[in-house]
């Protein structure tokens, strides 16, 4: 597996009752196909990993994987702070059926950088799935160097990296790795044209949950080496990446969804989106319709 192009972090969406509603998150998988993600992320931190029962986390991934019936690969966010239960979570995203498992850095614990090297080599080596590994320090606490993404790099079972970080030069470093098979993929949507002109895989995307078919415009713009155009594509859409980052990720991207009537909102210690961000919520809406009228796509509905 090599992971590329536009991978959605999908978003998890609720009842009004705060149960799963599957039949929203099959709309979401369809919408999703049909407007050119090319890979998609069941339970990662925008779908609220963290607030899912386990059997909550299975039906999730059974119902996305007998929905996409492998007409995209499916990954499955299956990180956590110790080292034997994300292996065990590997293990259950495997048989349930997922193609390749999304682990993050260990948060909260803060290993040192020889410990991520032995947690992910673990978890590469008994969690049964292809491996792509997230850096986001900004949400764990512990910052994955280049260096030891190089040491990891050669590893057979470990097939990219989701890289957060909006640094130029980190995301430089993490690009020489790709002559050693290393899919290296922008896990920032408001940088991701930046690091795909750069070299870079594809794009880890939270805004295209609501806007897709744009953010597969940008993926193909950047990827195909067109840097006007990607850069004046990435312009119009980069009101959408700033306000999917004007409250904590996935408030502000549940808030579209809902306004796109998918979902009921988010579950504690998750709010929703704060009043004063509601007017730009409206405006991001119709920016949303547009944008994707412009791809040729329907905006999702319910």
């Amino acid at each position: 597996m090599h992971p590329s192009g536009l991978i959605t972090a999908l978003a998890t969406p609720f009842g009004p009752d705060g149960a799963l509603d599957l039949g929203a998150w099959r709309r979401l998988l369809e919408h999703q196909i049909a407007a050119g993600a090319q890979a998609l992320v069941v339970a990662g931190s925008t779908g609220e990993a963290a607030m899912l029962e386990d059997a909550e986390y299975d039906i999730l991934l059974r119902v996305a994987v007998g929905t996409v019936a492998g007409r995209v690969k499916v990954v499955a966010g299956t990180g956590a702070s110790g080292t034997a239960s994300t292996i065990a979570r590997t293990r259950r995203a495997a048989a349930a059926g997922a193609d390749a498992a999304l682990v993050v850095t260990p948060p909260y614990v803060r290993p040192t950088q020889e410990g991520l090297r032995a947690h992910f080599l673990a978890v590469a080596e008994q969690g049964g799935l292809p491996v792509v590994l997230y850096n986001v320090a900004a949400r764990t606490s512990v910052d994955m160097l280049p260096e030891t993404v190089a040491a990891l790099a050669g590893h057979e079972r470990i097939v990219g990296i989701k890289e957060a970080s909006a640094d130029p030069a980190r995301m430089q470093a993490l690009l020489a790795l790709r002559q050693r098979g290393l899919a290296v993929l922008s896990g920032d949507d408001g940088t991701a044209a930046r690091a795909m002109l750069a070299g870079a895989d594809g794009l880890v995307s939270v805004g295209s949950n609501a806007a897709p078919a744009s953010y597969r415009r940008l993926c193909d713009l950047a990827r195909g080496g067109d840097p006007a155009q990607a850069r004046a594509w990435d312009a119009q859409l980069a009101p959408l990446h700033a306000f999917c980052g004007v409250q904590p990720n996935p408030i502000p991207v549940k808030a579209l969804l809902q306004g796109l009537g998918c979902g009921h909102g988010l579950r504690l210690p998750l709010l929703p989106l704060a009043a004063q961000y509601q007017g730009e919520l409206s405006r991001m809406l119709a920016l949303v319709a547009q944008l994707e009228a412009h791809c040729g796509h329907a905006p999702l509905a319910a």
